[in-house]
């Protein structure tokens, strides 16, 4: 009887963008699922889908080099304990 081969790489990757909603990011990451709704995850709001796939895992932390954002996966499982704000720019008043 023949013996199968050696296993491959793993099927699913670490991390996958599931869809880019009108009001959210959903992504898999490390076999789990995460809504980032754009009112606590502001950077996300006007990304394109390439954007948002462009995104590195390194160690604990997603970073998007396109939009310059950085997580750590704790504050994707608990965004409360990790408020984060994003303040748009302020404009300099003419004259």
């Amino acid at each position: 009887m023949p013996k199968s081969s050696a296993p491959g790489a793993p099927i699913s990757p670490e991390y996958e963008v599931l869809a880019l909603t009108p009001h959210a990011l959903w992504i898999h990451v490390r076999g789990r699922e995460y809504m980032l709704d754009f009112v606590k995850f502001p950077w996300f709001r006007e990304a394109t889908i390439e954007e948002v796939q462009a995104c590195e895992l390194r160690f604990q932390h997603l970073h998007w080099p396109r939009l310059d954002v950085d997580l750590h996966l704790d504050s994707l499982e608990d965004p409360e304990r990790f408020p984060l704000v994003s303040r748009p720019a302020r404009r300099r008043a003419r004259g």
